[in-house]
């Protein structure tokens, strides 16, 4: 123990461990006594144990052991508000976000203070100015590192109207300092307010800009977790036939398959295959799909090489564009890159009844332009379609 504590149940835990249990695990009963143990708990330092400690440390010196410095005095609103009264200064954010990394109670005192809000029009501050002030980097990862509720995440995207064209200036700006670093931080914090806040109100609120934006994150690259949370927003978004349209006039499209060029990681794929998925449900969708000379055959590589939730993807985008966008170009073009063989390796597979009969309802369909060809014994392919 560094910090011994005593809860109210009369037993002795390190503070970081106890707080732990009740804050991040989200427990509420004492783990030695099983009693009942709220979250807002008093937690009684125990200065005579933790006397003991450090005179234990002392005597073993010789051994190595360090002697546990004296434990800070806790966090209170007070030192917090001092704090946010000057935001400006670039060390008061640098400040609150050390406290909001060091520990549970002070994330938790962060919230009650009010800290998300007062950063957030920090955010939408330099939105309004123009400019990209010293702090913004600290001001992004705080709201990351704070555990905000769903219920304050909608409240604050509704007070803050311009919280999303602030967050979509700060990904599109060239010229600042850390770019990669900020720009990641804003991504991820998007993908946040889009899970955890009024998912239906935000994704009504995007425009043509943030889609633009995005394909340009996308493009030329943030950190891993930045392109993950960009697809995940992306996925969010592509619920609605709004935005679906204008995700394709910004040519995400194009630059999904790109990605996939690139043999990302398997949930990199997961996602982009979800995204295509819904957008080639719509012609428009479909026939950008189509310009892409890669598409047909990126997407088929994929089928039984990644998971079964990129199958699905697959097979079903296969099927959207076999059916309402089959022309004989497009049926020879899947032939040529053994969408065909991988839709029959499809019905050999150990793989849910469902993905075999769309494979089989794919093959069927066209077996009239497939069986003509000298790629496959023709005995061989009526087995499969008969099957």
């Amino acid at each position: 123990m560094r910090d011994p504590v005593t809860a109210i149940t009369g037993i002795t835990y390190d503070r970081e461990s106890i707080e732990q249990w009740l804050f991040t695990n989200k427990s509420t009963t004492c783990p030695v006594s099983k009693q009942p143990l709220a979250r807002d708990s008093d937690l009684t330092p125990n200065h005579t144990l933790r006397r003991l400690i450090q005179a234990w440390c002392t005597q073993n010196a010789s051994l190595g052991i360090v002697r546990i410095p004296t434990p800070k005095p806790p966090l209170n609103k007070i030192q917090v508000l001092k704090l946010l009264r000057d935001l400006n200064n670039p060390k008061s954010l640098v400040q609150l976000e050390l406290l909001a990394s060091e520990n549970e109670r002070n994330k938790r005192c962060l919230l009650e203070a009010g800290v998300p809000r007062a950063i957030l029009i920090f955010i939408v501050n330099c939105y309004r100015k123009g400019q990209i002030q010293k702090g913004l980097q600290e001001a992004l990862s705080i709201l990351q590192l704070l555990k905000i509720p769903k219920e304050e995440w909608t409240l604050l995207v509704k007070d803050n109207d311009q919280t999303l064209d602030s967050l979509t200036w700060i990904l599109g700006n060239e010229k600042m300092e850390n770019s990669i670093a900020v720009k990641s931080h804003a991504v991820v914090l998007l993908k946040r307010i889009i899970n955890k806040g009024d998912t239906c109100h935000v994704r009504e609120r995007l425009k043509p800009e943030f889609f633009e934006t995005m394909v340009k994150i996308m493009r030329h690259g943030v950190t891993q977790q930045g392109t993950s949370a960009a697809l995940h927003v992306l996925l969010s978004a592509s619920s609605s036939t709004r935005n679906r349209m204008m995700m394709m006039e910004a040519g995400v499209v194009h630059e999904l398959v790109e990605i996939e060029l690139g043999a990302p990681e398997k949930r990199i794929t997961e996602l982009t295959l979800a995204i295509l998925f819904h957008l080639c449900c719509c012609a428009n969708g479909r026939a950008k799909f189509l310009s892409h000379e890669g598409s047909i055959a990126v997407v088929t590589e994929r089928i039984l090489k990644v998971s079964a939730a990129v199958d699905d993807r697959a097979v079903f985008i296969l099927a959207m564009v076999a059916k309402f966008s089959g022309t004989n170009a497009v049926l020879q073009e899947m032939l040529k890159v053994g969408s065909m063989a991988k839709l029959c390796m499809v019905l050999q597979a150990d793989r849910a009844k469902y993905l075999k009969d769309k494979a089989m309802e794919i093959l069927k369909e066209h077996t009239g332009v497939w069986s003509d060809s000298p790629c496959f014994h023709h005995t061989s392919f009526y087995n499969y379609v008969q099957y």
